[in-house]
């Protein structure tokens, strides 16, 4: 794996399957990962270093919008730090696939960061409406908390379904095929996509917009709470019943 070209074409081949993730991740985060990826490798970068990069993009946007003036400027600014995060994110696990340098400890730093991402974007929209917004009403100040623990919630749930899923699963016989990926369900997980969400604060130039983009998010996300809590129930009911 010499030139670039050649790192990129191995990392096509080193990808995770396309079921159940969004347009968004499919053709723009995970191709850019790609790229930057192959940058790491030509670098000699670890998978880990890559998460604390990706880290440090991420922070720096979230902080922004917490101790900065709302304005057009700084929307551009932390939307791309946050989809540079986002992109390096999605870098890292390609890294260590490529390499096979992957791990617990990478794989534990990766949920790390991505919970205190989680965490820490919906607080710094809390500090900014407190500081910097002329909100209706505080009853405002409601919406990032809500918007916080339907992420969290999400998060923790997901990540739950993921392992115990995979400790309860059987083997897949030999030859046996594997469920073709769904491009409906592709475009319907977009506005769930926290590629898709990152968007929102491009309308950081007007207060408003920006409230009621942020607050259909909120909606939209807490709606496909509800559906994701039921069929991962759903998942591993009937993994327990084949069990």
């Amino acid at each position: 794996m010499g030139s670039t070209g050649t790192v990129l074409r191995e990392l096509r081949g080193a990808q995770k399957t396309a079921k159940g993730v969004s347009l968004y991740s499919r053709y723009v985060n995970r191709p850019a990962g790609r790229v930057l990826a192959a940058g790491a490798f030509r670098a000699g970068l670890t998978p880990n270093q890559v998460t604390l990069v990706s880290a440090v993009f991420t922070f720096a946007g979230i902080a922004s919008v917490a101790l900065v003036r709302p304005s057009w400027g700084l929307g551009a600014v932390v939307y791309a730090a946050l989809v540079l995060g986002f992109a390096f994110d999605s870098a890292d696990g390609q890294l260590a696939r490529l390499t096979g340098r992957g791990g617990p400890d990478g794989e534990w730093l990766d949920h790390v960061v991505d919970c205190a991402k989680m965490i820490l974007v919906h607080t710094a929209v809390l500090i900014s409406f407190h500081r910097f917004f002329e909100l209706p009403g505080e009853g405002w100040l409601l919406l990032p908390l809500s918007f916080l623990f339907v992420a969290v919630l999400t998060f923790c749930a997901g990540l739950l379904r993921e392992q115990l899923g995979r400790a309860a699963a059987r083997p897949a016989p030999p030859g046996s095929a594997t469920a073709p990926v769904s491009r409906v369900r592709a475009v319907a997980l977009l506005p769930a996509d926290y590629g898709v969400f990152c968007l929102v604060f491009l309308l950081l130039g007007n207060e408003a917009a920006f409230r009621i983009g942020y607050a259909v998010l909120a909606v939209v996300h807490a709606l496909f709470l509800v559906a994701f809590l039921v069929k991962w129930f759903r998942e591993l009911k009937a993994l327990r019943a084949a069990g």
